[in-house]
């Protein structure tokens, strides 16, 4: 069985959530420090192949009535961009409020300032995830 990964794409940090080998919640996280769309997709594309990951799922940002926000294509640009250095689709998954639920977690828990800055990311990658596999549990 292979891993689902969740990627919560952002300018300088890029949030990152892999699932047990069960597929059935979230195994481990971590963030990728970059400001170029390419070394992100080629840290994307080692940790796919160093974890054995078989199946990408994306934030996709939309307003909350639905529609498309002026960032949609800069998503859809990257989702191409990790395609072809990944070799697996890209399933778009709707990010509507996962960002601002990571900052509720982090505060609940006491995480402030620089601390919360370098973990948000993680966390709202993790909320992607358990979307995800909440999702295709019920499928």
């Amino acid at each position: 069985m292979k891993r689902i990964m969740a990627i919560d794409y952002g300018d300088a940090r890029t949030g990152i959530a892999i699932s047990d080998l069960l597929c059935s919640l979230v195994g481990s996280t971590t963030v990728i420090h970059s400001h170029n769309p390419d070394k992100t997709a080629a840290e994307i594309a080692r940790l796919v192949q160093e974890n054995e990951v078989g199946e990408l799922v994306m934030g996709y940002p939309k307003n909350m009535d639905g529609t498309e926000g002026p960032r949609a294509e800069l998503y859809r640009e990257f989702a191409r961009k990790v395609e072809q250095e990944v070799g697996l689709e890209v399933h778009l998954w709707d990010e509507r409020r996962t960002t601002v639920e990571a900052h509720r977690i982090l505060s609940d828990h006491n995480y402030h300032g620089k601390k919360r800055k370098n973990t948000v990311d993680a966390v709202a990658a993790s909320l992607i995830l358990e979307g995800y596999l909440a999702f295709r549990r019920n499928r």
